[in-house]
């Protein structure tokens, strides 16, 4: 007997906000990923260890925005009502198991693909434990050494995101 196939909750509510973060409505995640480019707050972070490698996930098949391809260590949107430090830390929790770290802010933008519109607050840690990859969200991941990221870079392995926000924020910070 084969398992349905997994798939993102498109009644999912996500805040939606302006250029400078602040709420002026909410969205589902499907009006949101349908090409509207309603304006919605995500988190990243960005994994280091100490050697100076970076962590990637592989985000699975069924996603509904980018499958298959290697992304930033934690991305995940921030639910209607939730504040930012809180979404880092339950995303960071939910996909790597990590429960204790240091974020740095780095910045934030808007990202614009095909079918959204994202503002995007950045972070980075450096951190050497345990990282336990969910198996219900993620497909696994690994750190990258530098030469193998910038190997990658261009050649359709990364997510177009990741690649454009290590170049224009983290390799800058």
């Amino acid at each position: 007997m084969s398992m349905p196939a997994k798939m993102d909750n498109k009644n999912e509510l996500f805040p939606l906000v302006d250029e400078d973060g602040r709420v002026i409505g909410s969205a589902t995640r499907g009006e949101c990923h349908s090409g509207s480019k309603l304006l919605h707050p995500v988190v990243h972070l960005h994994v280091f260890n100490t050697a100076g490698d970076i962590y990637l996930q592989k985000r699975p098949l069924w996603k509904d925005i980018q499958p298959g391809k290697w992304d930033t260590a934690v991305g995940g949107h921030i639910d209607y009502g939730e504040e930012i430090e809180a979404a880092l830390r339950r995303e960071v929790r939910e996909e790597l198991g990590i429960t204790e770290f240091t974020a740095e802010f780095v910045g934030k933008y808007v990202f614009e693909s095909q079918r959204e519109r994202e503002l995007v607050y950045v972070h980075r840690c450096v951190y050497d434990g345990p990282i336990r990859p969910s198996t219900e969200e993620l497909d696994g991941g690994r750190f990258w050494t530098m030469a193998e990221l910038h190997e990658a870079i261009g050649k359709d392995v990364l997510t177009p995101n990741f690649e454009n926000e290590y170049l224009t924020i983290i390799n800058n910070s």
